[in-house]
């Protein structure tokens, strides 16, 4: 089984949800993340709304996008990359996934909210806002574990 480093668990997360398990030998585990991922993007269009959103055509990109499947996708990216970073800490995971359960949180909501919500009167799409979403997930996910590590930690340390 090979293994890999943080920060290459999660780039092959990023270019394909069950590429890093598939490299360590989750044969059963990858392979169902690679067939959902397949499922999610083919019938949300996702790959039609990148296209439209990077040449800047916001509202087709609102035309094509199946809503209703692209809302998993934000889960099953976030849990896959979790999942390959989990691997990489051999033991070590108290709170690792709560960056990663709120990066999915808040990527969902933008999503939702896309249709909604314009930056200095532009929409970004299905595609941008959510990704823009993210940062605030992975903030909020992390300073929440910061603060739990710090309790426990203080709670550990007045028992002792």
């Amino acid at each position: 089984m090979k293994s890999l480093s943080k920060l290459e668990a999660i780039m092959w997360s990023v270019a394909l949800p069950g590429f890093p398990q598939l490299l360590t030998g989750q044969f059963l585990k990858g392979a169902l993340f690679v067939i959902l991922e397949f499922v999610i993007n083919v019938n949300s269009n996702f790959n039609q709304a990148i296209m439209y959103s990077f040449l800047w055509e916001i509202e087709k990109a609102f035309t094509v996008t199946n809503f209703q499947w692209l809302m998993f996708y934000p889960c099953l990216y976030m849990f896959s990359m979790w999942d390959a970073y989990r691997v990489t800490l051999k033991g070590k995971i108290k709170g690792t996934y709560l960056p990663f359960v709120f990066g999915a949180y808040f990527i969902t909501v933008g999503l939702m909210l896309s249709p909604k919500i314009k930056l200095f009167g532009i929409s970004l799409g299905p595609v941008f806002l959510p990704m823009l979403f993210l940062i605030p997930g992975l903030t909020v996910g992390y300073l929440l574990r910061l603060l739990l590590e710090k309790h426990f930690h203080h709670r550990e340390t007045e028992i002792t």
